[in-house]
C-alpha cells in the first residue's frame, strides 16, 4: 500500500501546479530570498579625510561577483496568485491498481519524467555528414550528393534491398554507404541515414551498419532509423547494443520483439525482478510467442540474479526469425537443422559476423561471405587459421585449414599449387579464389604453370593484387583467359587491345552462351580499350547489344560524365542487385564500368571488369 501511495503522490506532483495542503502553499526559501531587496539610494560622496575609507560604488550597475563567489540567478517570481486547486486527471489515467503493477520506466513515460537526452549538450553530435569513413580516410566527398535530386537518391537507396552479386561492386557500394555524406536537399538527414543503414544491413554489412548508427545520438532517432538499427544489432548478435536507444526512446517501435528488448535491457541494468515480471506478462497476455519469451528469459537470466533455468523447446516453431536466430546464437542454443537449412545466405553472413557461432560453422559459410565481399582475403585466412589452431576440433574438421596451410608452406611451388587446386574444386568456387589470393601471389612465375595461370591471376585480382598478377604477363598466351584478365586489369593500357587476342578468346570460349566473351567485350568497351569497329563485329558474333539504353543507364552515364563518383557508386550497386552472378548481364557491366571509369574510379572499374570474366 505504501508503494501505491507513492505512485499517486508522484502523479499528483507531476500533474498539478501546486499541492492543495491545509494552510496554503509554504514558501521554503529563506526570508532574504522571498522578495527583492529594496532599491539602494545613491549616497553622497564622502568628504576626504586623513583616514582611508572605502567609497561605495554607484547603484546604477550591480557589482560583479568576486572570483571566489558563484551567484546562481533565480527565476523571476510570478506576480499572479498561485492556485492551490489540483488539475483533474485524464480519463485514461491508470488506476491505483494499474499503477502498482507498472514498472519504473513505464511510470516515467507516463509522467513525462524520462530524459530526452542521454549525453551532455556539449558532447552531442550534429546530424549532418553522418558516416563512418571521412574523405581523408578514403571515403567519398562529403558534399557530393548535396545538390543531387533527392527523389533519385531516395529511389536508389530504397531499391537497394538485397545483396550485390559482384564482390567488387559490393565493396564499392559499402564504401559509398558508409562515407560521411551530407543529405541531398529535400531529404532529411535522419531519413537519409535510415535509408543507408537499411541498405547496409540488407546487403550483408550489418557490422558496418551497427557502427554507422552508433555515430548518431539516440535522441535524434526516428522510427525508421530505430528499425534499421535494431535489425543491424540482431544480425550481429549484439542485442544489448540497442539498449541505450531503447531505454531513451521506448516509443520508437510497438512490436513484440521491442517489448522483450525493453525487459532484457532492464535485466542488465540490475532490475532483474522487474524484467522477469515484464517477460512473464508478455507471455501471459500473448504479446509474444512462447519461443521468443523463453529465449529472452534465457538471455536476461545471464545478467546475474536470474538463476532460474529456462528450457528452450523448438517443437511447433515453423519459422526462424532474426530475433530467434540472434538470441539462440547468443545464448549458445543449437538451431534445429530443419529450420537452419531453409535459411538464405543472409543468415550465412550473420553466422560469420556473430562471434558466438561455433567456429567450424563460421568457417563453413566463410566462402559465401568472401565471394560476396563481406570478408577480405586476409580475414578469411585468419578464420581458417583459428580453426587450425583450435583444440576443440579433430583432424577431419580441420581438412580445409590443412589444405590452406599447405598452399603457404608446402616444400615446392607445385605442391602449393596442388593444395590451392584442391581448395578451388572443379568449379573454381569464387569464395575459395578469394581465400587463396595471397598464397597465389607468393608463387614464383613459371612457364611450367602457364596452364594454371588463369585461376592464379583471378585469385590475385579477387583481392586487388593487380601488380602481383601482372607479373604473369609474359607467361600467358594471347587469347587465353589469363591474357583477358590482364588486359582488363592493366592500369596503364595504351590504345586498344589486339584484335587477334579477342578473336582467339572468342574462338576458345566454352562458357554457356559465350558469357565470358560477352563480359570481355563489355569490360574492354567500358574501359575504352577496343576499337569501335571491332566491338561492333565481335558483339554481333557473340550476340550481345551493349548500347541498349534504359532510364538507369542514362542516369548512371550522366553521373559519370559529371564526375559524381558517389552517385555513380550508388547506381552501380543498384544495377548489381541479385542473389547470384547468373543474374548479371554484359550490358550492365558495360554501363557500370564506363561510368566508373569516367568518374575517376578506374581501379574499381578494372576490378569489376576482370571479375566479370573470371565468374562468367
Amino acid at each position: 500500500m505504501k508503494r501505491a501511495v507513492f505512485f499517486v503522490t508522484a502523479a499528483g506532483l507531476a500533474l498539478s501546479s501546486s499541492l492543495a495542503l491545509a494552510g496554503g502553499p509554504e514558501d521554503l526559501l529563506p526570508p532574504m530570498f522571498r522578495d527583492p531587496p529594496p532599491q539602494q539610494q545613491p549616497s553622497p560622496t564622502p568628504t576626504p579625510t586623513a583616514v582611508r575609507t572605502n567609497t561605495p560604488s554607484q547603484p546604477s550597475a550591480p557589482a560583479a561577483p568576486s572570483s571566489s563567489e558563484v551567484v546562481q540567478p533565480l527565476p523571476p517570481q510570478s506576480s499572479g496568485p498561485v492556485s492551490s486547486a489540483p488539475i483533474a486527471l485524464a480519463d485514461d489515467f491508470p488506476s491505483l491498481a494499474e499503477l502498482e503493477q507498472m514498472e519504473d520506466d513505464e511510470i516515467n513515460d507516463l509522467l513525462g519524467l524520462r530524459p530526452k537526452f542521454d549525453i551532455p549538450a556539449a558532447a552531442r553530435r550534429a546530424v549532418e555528414r553522418v558516416g563512418v569513413i571521412a574523405e581523408s580516410e578514403g571515403g567519398f566527398p562529403g558534399g557530393s550528393l548535396r545538390n543531387q535530386p533527392s527523389a533519385l537518391v531516395r529511389a536508389a537507396l530504397q531499391a537497394s534491398n538485397g545483396p550485390v552479386v559482384s564482390r567488387w561492386g559490393h565493396i564499392l557500394m559499402r564504401r559509398a554507404l558508409a562515407s560521411r555524406l551530407d543529405a541531398p536537399q529535400g531529404l532529411s538527414p535522419m531519413a537519409f541515414a535510415a535509408l543507408r543503414a537499411r541498405a547496409l544491413t540488407n546487403m550483408g554489412e550489418a557490422a558496418v551498419a551497427r557502427t554507422f548508427v552508433q555515430d548518431i545520438d539516440g535522441s535524434e532517432y526516428n522510427s525508421a532509423l530505430g528499425e534499421a538499427a535494431f535489425d543491424a544489432y540482431l544480425a550481429t548478435g549484439d542485442v544489448l547494443g540497442m539498449c541505450p536507444v531503447a531505454r531513451l526512446r521506448s516509443d520508437l517501435a510497438d512490436t513484440p520483439e521491442w517489448e522483450l528488448l525493453q525487459a532484457i535491457c532492464s535485466a542488465y541494468l540490475g532490475e532483474a525482478r522487474s524484467a522477469d515480471r515484464r517477460l512473464q506478462r508478455a507471455y501471459g497476455t500473448g504479446v509474444a510467442d512462447e519461443i521468443d519469451v523463453r529465449l529472452a528469459q534465457r538471455y536476461a537470466g545471464a545478467a546475474g540474479e536470474g538463476s532460474r533455468a529456462v528450457a528452450i523447446e523448438w517443437e511447433g516453431v515453423e519459422e526462424l526469425t532474426p530475433w530467434r536466430y540472434s538470441l539462440a546464437r547468443a545464448v549458445g542454443e543449437d538451431l534445429p537443422a530443419e529450420l537452419r537449412s531453409d535459411l538464405g545466405s543472409a543468415f550465412d553472413i550473420s553466422d560469420v559476423l556473430i562471434p558466438a557461432t561455433p567456429l567450424l560453422q563460421r568457417v563453413q559459410v566463410a566462402d559465401t561471405a568472401g565471394a560476396r565481399g563481406v570478408l577480405s582475403s586476409a580475414a578469411m585466412v585468419d578464420l581458417y587459421s583459428q580453426l587450425w589452431a583450435s583444440d576443440s576440433y579433430d583432424a577431419a574438421d580441420k581438412g580445409l585449414s590443412a589444405q590452406l596451410r599447405e598452399a603457404y608452406v608446402a616444400n615446392s611451388p607445385e605442391q602449393r599449387l596442388a593444395a590451392m587446386q584442391a581448395l578451388w574444386g572443379e568449379g573454381r568456387d569464387y569464395g575459395r579464389l578469394v581465400l587463396t589470393a595471397y598464397a597465389a601471389a607468393r608463387l614464383p612465375v613459371s612457364e611450367d604453370m602457364a596452364d594454371d595461370a588463369a585461376p592464379l591471376i583471378a585469385s590475385m585480382l579477387a583481392a586487388g593484387l593487380d601488380r602481383n598478377a601482372l607479373r604473369w604477363s609474359n607467361v600467358v598466351s594471347e587469347g587465353s583467359e589469363g591474357w583477358a584478365l590482364l588486359a582488363l586489369a592493366q592500369p596503364n593500357q595504351n590504345g586498344s587491345v589486339d584484335r587477334g587476342g579477342v578473336d582467339g578468346f572468342i574462338d576458345d570460349d566454352g562458357s554457356a552462351n559465350m558469357r565470358k566473351s560477352a563480359f570481355l567485350l563489355a569490360g574492354l568497351a567500358g574501359l575504352g580499350r577496343i576499337d569501335g569497329g571491332d566491338l561492333a563485329d565481335f558483339s554481333e558474333r557473340v550476340g550481345v547489344n551493349l548500347e541498349r539504353r534504359s532510364a538507369w543507364s542514362d542516369k548512371i552515364g550522366r553521373a559519370g560524365q559529371l564526375g559524381n563518383s558517389t552517385l555513380v557508386a550508388l547506381l552501380a550497386g543498384l544495377g548489381m542487385q541479385g542473389q547470384n552472378w547468373e543474374q548479371m548481364t554484359p550490358r550492365h557491366v558495360y554501363h557500370i564500368v564506363r561510368a566508373l571509369n569516367a568518374a575517376g574510379l578506374s581501379a574499381e572499374a578494372r576490378m569489376i571488369a576482370a571479375e566479370a570474366v573470371a565468374r562468367g
